[in-house]
């Protein structure tokens, strides 16, 4: 297989999933949908945040893996290891959000208490698409369709929706304070920023540890999404009070 269609195949399958996720979670704001052109750029900017989390990998790997391999390190100097997991999270949480701040929470058309779920959704899926690319394109180059269409399905299940539901709750926390202070809003925007990158750093945790580990770690994602799924529609009967407290705290 040439070069150029290692790269076009390792997209599509990498984009697919993406693709299908968030036309599915658009699906749930059909009743006020965001501008086309907002949920373009944010999950361009989610694109674009991978580059950004390799480099701070590159320099975790420097620092504190020093070359080692973080999965054996694991099992063997648990600190580093958990360290390194925890670094890895934040720095991924953390870009998504920014990229969905870029992409669409900043602007005007961020309206309504569902708008920055979405953007979250969106900017985690983007980052996805170009993750997934990333991972089967080794296996596609070095000719094993199968184990490329096999990482594929299994990030399709695992890894994508844990994207989503991890930035789908910084997305909730920030939904539940939209008409509240700037200060209770911060202090939600901390909350749900900590909370996702909990479940990151756990699912993470899971999947090193293979075995049933992997089990929980795919249901333990699940259940998040069924939950998720749950308070969206609770999000959507969220409505501006009449008269807001000038003093929340």
């Amino acid at each position: 297989m040439s070069l150029i269609s290692t790269i076009i195949l390792s997209t599509i399958v990498g984009f697919l999933p993406a693709m299908f996720w968030l036309y599915y979670w658009l699906q749930e704001d059909k009743k006020n949908p965001e501008p086309s052109f907002a949920i373009f750029t944010t999950f361009f900017y989610g694109v674009l945040a991978v580059p950004a989390a390799i480099v701070v990998q590159y320099f975790v790997n420097i620092l504190i893996l020093q070359g080692r391999d973080v999965t054996n390190l694991f099992f063997t100097d648990f600190t580093p290891a958990i360290i390194t997991l925890a670094i890895w999270a934040t720095a991924e949480e953390i870009l998504k959000y920014v990229a969905a701040y870029k992409g669409g929470i900043s602007k005007k058309d961020n309206n309504e208490p569902l708008d920055p779920t979405v953007y979250m959704i969106t900017a985690a899926l983007g980052f996805s698409a170009l993750e997934n690319t990333l991972f089967v394109y080794a296996p596609f180059l070095a000719g094993d369709s199968s184990t490329a269409l096999l990482t594929g399905n299994m990030r399709f299940v695992g890894a994508s929706l844990l994207h989503v539901s991890a930035s789908a709750i910084i997305g909730m926390f920030i939904a539940f304070s939209f008409y509240r202070s700037k200060k209770i809003k911060k202090r939600f925007l901390l909350y749900g920023i900590y909370l996702s990158i909990l479940l990151h750093l756990l699912f993470n945790s899971f999947i090193i540890r293979g075995e049933n580990f992997t089990l929980i770690g795919f249901v333990t994602v699940w259940i998040s999404i069924v939950v998720i799924i749950l308070l969206f529609e609770k999000v959507k009967r969220i409505y501006k009070p009449l008269n807001t407290p000038k003093n929340e705290k």
